[in-house]
């Protein structure tokens, strides 16, 4: 009986130090050192994650401008496609303008208390270090400065090789669309 409560007390002093322990790893985890909390502070300032919010953002207005275009075409003379697609700019660059302030803002804002704990979390002060580097590496905003450059010469490029083959099966689908919408449209 003596023996039994022993190492029940024992047992019980363990799993106490064990919890005490694993408490203070994982308050240790959750909070960084000043130290790494600086360089996660740098690597977030180097990190312009907000642009590809600000891009989520005005994703539906080009998305709008290109299927308005795909709805326009085969049913309207070109002519009157681009005046309807110039009346519609201001409704699209107001949309852009509107949102793009309020989600590069809470981008801003949420950025450091939702990414920097997983910065800190997946990454040692060494691997930190290294990514401010690479953040910081003059090759790399010289690689980021030509991507707008290298896209359009590319998508250029790509659309050129691909327009024979790709516009009659885009009329062929405009005008399959058009028809069913024409169709559902009279039914009514």
């Amino acid at each position: 009986m003596k023996s039994t409560m022993f190492r029940r007390t024992a047992l019980a002093a363990l799993l106490a130090a064990g919890s005490m322990s694993f408490a203070s790893a994982a308050s240790a985890q959750q909070a960084p050192s000043a130290d790494k909390q600086k360089l996660v502070q740098r690597a977030l300032a180097l990190w312009h994650v907000e642009d590809a919010a600000v891009a989520m953002a005005q994703r539906p207005a080009a998305e709008a401008v290109q299927q308005a275009r795909i709805a326009l075409q085969g049913r309207v003379p070109a002519a009157k496609q681009d005046s309807t697609l110039k009346e519609m700019a201001p409704d699209v660059q107001k949309f852009i303008d509107e949102v793009t302030p309020i989600v590069r803002d809470n981008a801003v804002r949420l950025k450091e208390p939702v990414l920097g704990p997983l910065l800190a979390q997946n990454f040692t002060e060494e691997e930190l270090k290294q990514l401010i580097a690479m953040l910081e590496s003059p090759v790399k905003k010289k690689f980021e400065s030509l991507v707008p450059q290298l896209e359009r010469a590319y998508g250029e490029k790509i659309a050129a090789d691909s327009r024979a083959a790709v516009d009659p099966k885009l009329q062929a689908m405009t005008q399959a669309v058009g028809s069913k919408l024409r169709a559902a449209s009279i039914a009514r």
